[in-house]
């Protein structure tokens, strides 16, 4: 496949080329050009062109475009094809990879509905004194040339997420796949183009992080939207601060999800298996940290370990499958790694613990896991697995909980509303769940993180603030 620089499909003739790999099967799919600083120069040039005509055109131009773009994400041959790729290149099954779609055209929609009346404020003049024949007034302006930065687990619903709002602000926008899976990021720019969005507004290069990190450094650029790992935010913190870029970070978590002895302890099972088997784990909200009261523990375990008995794991193109591999074998490999650092430290394996075909993980669970291992603080482990911590009293549970220097999401499982919202307001985090997964994300939420999991928030209206610069306009003496 081709990267896309000014509406010119770029192939990998005379460049260096990136096999894309499918997981389930670790055949060649296809191979993506690499970019190198000619490239990005070039897109960068042509995003400062396409940002002065795309900031002009009417809004309501803007909006028809998105809502063409939708869809197009919905036209037949074009869904079978995104959820194809979501198959082979992302390792999802096919009912999430339908999901995942449907999901996107959704949460297009929602940003074209938003940005219609996404207003500023009128500022009453005169709750000062010498200012009450004065207008005040704000108003919302494109940023600039924004790169959005898209992860692997969620390739064409968090591309929507983040390139839509930048382009209904009327920003230009330059976008960076993971190099796992370009191929939908790749084939949906295709498709917004089509759509009437300018060739210089959005472009997409291809390429591996030492791209990514030339790209944040341009000067030419103006602001950068991520989602990934804590270590890779702060390198390109440290890349953007040269130029005082703006950025966004969606970043890691290790999400702890408490459970009460007074919970319905089969919801808690349910839910606890669904937020962690989705995606095969790689979800950055997604609970990684099952705190669960001593007298339940154990029952807790072995409901769980049931229930995981009866996850299917194999076919993707199966509507009856429930979980495929981690993205890749390079991750496998270091999810097998970080279980087996776990038991060596003392948890007790329960349930799987293995990998096999490559890059798939065997569902796991580890009882028996104390505050002093890696996996109960800073240990994010991709994949699904279920690391077990009990606990006796409500302090306690608090205190374990927050012990991290993450703070995404959280969740709570108790019968409790009360116990429930004093957790909810103890947590450290930027969401909490009560009586479900902390794998909860609604797309008008405030999503985002405090402490090390980031900063700003996306979410319908929150994505289309962050992507945007507030001016404010004074009329002195207009009523005088």
């Amino acid at each position: 496949m081709y990267m896309i620089i000014g509406g010119e499909h770029i192939s990998g003739e005379g460049r260096k080329t990136i096999e894309v790999i499918n997981p389930a099967t670790q055949e060649i799919i296809d191979t993506v050009p690499a970019a190198g600083q000619e490239d990005i120069d070039r897109a960068v040039a042509n995003a400062g062109k396409g940002l002065k005509e795309w900031s002009q055109t009417p809004l309501y131009e803007r909006i028809n475009c998105v809502y063409r773009f939708a869809d197009l994400l919905e036209k037949e041959e074009n869904f079978k094809k995104l959820v194809e790729y979501e198959i082979t290149e992302n390792g999802k099954p096919v009912s999430m990879g339908e999901e995942d779609i449907h999901c996107s055209a959704y949460i297009c929609r929602a940003f074209a509905e938003k940005a219609r009346n996404f207003t500023g404020d009128m500022i009453p003049a005169d709750a000062e004194p010498g200012t009450k024949d004065d207008l005040i007034l704000t108003v919302r302006e494109p940023i600039g040339i924004v790169v959005n930065i898209v992860p692997f687990n969620y390739p064409t619903n968090l591309y929507c997420f983040k390139t839509i709002p930048a382009l209904l602000m009327g920003n230009s926008v330059i976008v960076k796949p993971a190099s796992d899976t370009p191929l939908a990021n790749v084939f949906i720019t295709d498709l917004l183009l089509e759509a009437g969005v300018p060739a210089n507004a959005l472009q997409i290069l291809t390429g591996r992080g030492d791209m990514g990190d030339l790209l944040v450094s341009h000067p030419g650029i103006d602001f950068v939207s991520v989602t990934g790992s804590c270590e890779t935010g702060k390198s390109i913190m440290e890349r953007c601060a040269g130029n005082l870029h703006q950025c966004h970070m969606e970043l890691g978590g290790n999400d702890p999800m408490i459970i009460f002895e007074d919970c319905d302890l089969d919801k808690a099972v349910k839910e606890t298996v669904s937020g962690r088997i989705g995606n095969a784990g790689q979800t950055c909200c997604a609970s990684k940290r099952y705190i669960v009261q001593n007298s339940i523990r154990q029952q807790f375990v072995t409901k769980l370990k049931d229930a995981l008995g009866k996850v299917k794991i194999g076919d993707l193109h199966d509507y009856e499958t429930e979980m495929g591999p981690v993205i890749s074998e390079k991750a496998a490999i270091e999810v097998e790694r970080q279980i087996n650092h776990t038991i060596a430290q003392g948890a007790k394996l329960v349930y799987g613990g293995h990998r096999f075909n490559h890059a798939f993980i065997e569902p796991t669970i580890l009882d028996d896991v104390t505050g002093e291992m890696d996996v109960a603080h800073e240990m994010e482990i991709f994949g699904p697995v279920f690391p077990i911590i009990g606990f006796d009293t409500i302090e306690e549970a608090v205190s374990i909980a927050n012990d991290i220097p993450y703070g995404l999401q959280s969740a709570v499982m108790t019968e409790d509303i009360k116990k429930a919202l004093y957790i909810a307001r103890k947590m450290e985090a930027g969401s909490c769940i009560i009586n479900g997964s902390s794998n909860y994300r609604h797309n008008h939420q405030a999503f985002g993180g405090h402490k090390k999991s980031g900063f700003g928030h996306e979410g319908v209206a929150y994505t289309l603030a962050e992507m945007s610069n507030t001016k404010t306009i004074a009329l002195k003496k207009i009523f005088a």
